[in-house]
């Protein structure tokens, strides 16, 4: 039995490379952005009016004070720029067009009074105020993405700015999950004294869905010779295939040996953590599938897919993180043996995490109280109230 950190090592060493797509800026978000992204010109690409109002020029303060600004126009956003022809008077000028010529200095609408066409200040202004530079964002050819970026809504923005339609972005696995078990009963259905409902395959498939990958479910019963042939279709046509059951020692836990028939190199099988231990990990290298085979129980399966499986994407995609680190509320037991991940809520008061008590990992109800999971590495039996802890946070 290998460590938490053994185990994300071995998974991060086996790469998945699915080459790289254009796809349009309304289909970016969560997408990891394949090229670094420069910008074509400078933001602003002129100096840019940030308040409706006036432009003057700031050294006709005594004249315009005194008399008030004549109005010599009106620059309009999308107005070729508009130049001052007297020095003590003022353009009017609305939020985001160009800084007419001959001005310096925007006093906004609420600082002035409007009279016969002049306008008279109401308060001393500040000079070379209420204007955007030209290039104080970033300038033309400085780095706007960086390869590997998980984009989001504001990244889209940023991208049609430059003049970026079609976004190069790394192109998803071909996703399968599988779900073992005689047990299983689809959703619509009643079940028997006896059955449950399918509920992992759907979670997994949800959690990729935040990843933009959307996944085929699969379901195949606790039979050898059904479990070969399905799952061999499954491992040829599909780049990842994740399995949710049937790698524990049970007599019907026939995954690990079927896959070991397919060609499926195993990479580990269980590691020292709760919950989650039976994890099994393995490579299919002629294919280049990569096979995630999770434990049955709920809370074990998710826990397996969003510390390992999502980090291992994020890895395929030049996109190295660290988790963020949390604050915890109160007392908290650890394990001499093995690494725990808790379940955790965020409290809004002080942006601590506090445990959430449930029922093993086969609590499925828990799972919908929690935001996310702390990481407690084995070896310490107790932790005190604000200790910290890498944060596994759900999407």
């Amino acid at each position: 039995m290998i460590s938490v950190e053994e185990a994300l090592e071995i998974v991060l060493s086996k790469p998945g490379n699915y080459g790289t797509e254009r796809v349009l800026l309304n289909k970016i978000v969560h997408r990891f952005l394949a090229e670094d992204i420069f910008a074509d010109r400078d933001s602003p690409p002129y100096d840019r009016v940030m308040m409706d109002g006036i432009a003057i020029n700031s050294s006709a303060m005594d004249a315009g004070t005194k008399h008030g600004f004549l109005i010599e126009g009106i620059q309009a956003a999308g107005d070729v720029q508009k130049k001052l022809q007297q020095q003590q008077n003022c353009i009017e000028v609305m939020t985001g067009t160009l800084v007419p010529a001959g001005t310096d200095t925007i006093v906004p609408y609420e600082q002035i009074d409007i009279i016969d066409n002049r306008a008279f200040l109401k308060q001393p202004f500040v000079p070379k105020n209420h204007i955007h530079q030209q290039g104080s964002d970033h300038k033309k050819g400085t780095l706007a993405l960086q390869k590997g970026k998980r984009l989001a809504a504001a990244d889209a923005g940023l991208l049609a700015a430059v003049g970026i339609e079609q976004v190069p972005v790394f192109t998803l696995p071909k996703t399968a999950i599988v779900a073992t078990g005689n047990e299983l009963v689809p959703v619509a259905q009643v079940p028997e004294s006896h059955q449950v409902r399918m509920s992992n395959v759907y979670a997994l498939q949800a959690a990729l869905q935040t990843d933009s990958i959307a996944a085929d479910i699969f379901h195949i019963n606790d039979d050898e010779t059904i479990l070969l042939t399905q799952l061999s279709a499954i491992v040829k046509d599909y780049d990842v295939v994740l399995i949710s059951g049937g790698v524990s020692k049970g007599k019907y836990d026939f995954v690990p040996a079927i896959l070991e028939k397919l060609g499926v190199q195993k990479l580990f099988h269980q590691v020292a953590q709760r919950p989650g231990k039976p994890f099994w990990f393995g490579h299919q290298p002629a294919l280049q599938t990569h096979v995630f085979a999770y434990p049955g129980n709920p809370v074990s399966t998710f826990v397996c897919h969003q510390f390992y499986l999502r980090q291992w994407l994020s890895n395929n995609f030049n996109n190295h993180q660290k988790l963020p680190l949390a604050k915890l509320s109160g007392e908290i037991n650890g394990s001499a043996a093995l690494s725990l991940f808790i379940s955790v809520k965020i409290s809004n008061d002080d942006n601590t995490v506090k445990e959430i008590v449930n029922n093993g990992s086969g609590d499925l109800f828990s799972l919908t109280k929690t935001d996310g999971f702390i990481y407690l590495p084995k070896g310490a039996m107790h932790y005190s109230s604000g200790s910290v802890f890498p944060f596994l946070k759900i999407d």
